[in-house]
């Protein structure tokens, strides 16, 4: 019962946070295990997400490639930000 509530409320503060940076104009990075580990997802304020990738050579992400919109939309179900 502790556990879910905490995750309750860690998927609150995820959303907020969220919701903040969007608002504010600044790309919302999402990680998820399902993606190798130098790479993660970046959605940006008009609805984009592209898939990047950490460049240490560059200090900066590159970008993978952008995904479809029902990629998007997908991803966001099964992170529950839709």
């Amino acid at each position: 019962m502790k556990r879910k509530k905490l995750e309750q409320s860690g998927m609150l503060a995820l959303q907020l946070l969220r919701k903040t940076n969007l608002e504010e104009g600044h790309p919302f990075m999402i990680n998820s295990d399902k993606l190798p580990v130098d790479q993660c997802y970046l959605e940006f304020p008009d609805g984009t997400i592209q898939l990047v990738a950490i460049s240490r050579r560059k200090q900066d992400f590159e970008v993978v490639r952008e995904l479809s919109a029902k990629e998007q939309t997908s991803l966001r179900k099964m992170l529950q930000l839709a």
